[in-house]
């Protein structure tokens, strides 16, 4: 088994681990790296949070907000199918989302002062947390560790979507995911967890990835499957403090 994220999920990454790019044919310097994905990682990091100031700034985000969601998604879906578009596509990826995720910050930020902040300092301490607890092999990625995850992770897409489907034909209908009942923050404490533990998959997928020899690009790659993972765990930690903030 491996990562949820859908780009660990590629066949560039889940080939056989006998299946090595040689080093001396295609050259050390054409091959991935941990220090050369940790770098795309900060550029594609900036380009967010800067594209993510921008709709910030704006008096009317919607559009920025809906279409940097979309074309984001898209962009996702080209660079799983074609990993080595992705020196192109992971910045736009960052650009677009970063779009999207200033105005979802906006909006929680007017109904809720200072939750921003919280939720981005939240999901700071949360990726460090994990990098150092992988890092220093204190939580080992097992074979069963994957299987609980990835589990996990499809139970929520799936709760998630079956509840969205719902709601389209019962406009009445209140998923027990919503509102800010104890239920519904328990059910956001469990999905941060799932999120967080999705970190240490894709630290794991990454150092495959550099140990089976792949090409140079799949750096861009696999930076642009770890924003995903903490686009959608910062998304979260925004859910449960607009929870916990609406019932003072």
């Amino acid at each position: 088994m491996n990562s949820t994220n859908p780009f660990f999920r590629n066949k560039s990454f889940t080939s056989n681990k006998e299946r090595v790019y040689d080093a001396e044919v295609i050259g050390a310097e054409q091959t991935m790296t941990v220090n050369g994905t940790i770098n795309k990682s900060f550029i594609m990091l900036l380009l967010l949070v800067a594209s993510a100031l921008f709709t910030w700034s704006l008096e009317n985000s919607l559009v920025f907000t809906f279409g940097g969601a979309i074309i984001g998604f898209i962009l996702v879906l080209i660079a799983t199918f074609k990993p080595q578009a992705s020196p192109y596509l992971a910045p736009g990826y960052a650009i677009f989302e970063g779009f999207f995720i200033g105005g979802i910050s906006v909006i929680f930020e007017t109904m809720y002062p200072g939750i921003v902040i919280q939720a981005v300092g939240a999901t700071f301490v949360t990726f460090l947390t994990c990098f150092v607890l992988y890092k220093f092999q204190i939580v080992k990625v097992t074979e069963q560790f994957r299987a609980v995850v990835i589990g996990s992770t499809m139970a929520i897409a799936t709760f998630y979507l079956i509840s969205w489907l719902v709601s389209l034909f019962m406009p009445s209908f209140q998923p027990i995911h919503h509102g800010n009942s104890m239920m519904s923050i328990g059910i956001s404490v469990f999905v941060i967890v799932i999120a967080a533990m999705n970190l240490f998959l894709d630290f794991d997928q990454i150092e495959n990835g550099v140990a089976q020899k792949h090409p140079k690009y799949m750096e861009w790659y696999g930076a642009m499957g770890l924003m995903i993972t903490l686009v959608w765990l910062y998304i979260e930690f925004l859910r449960l403090l607009s929870k916990l903030s609406s019932r003072k």
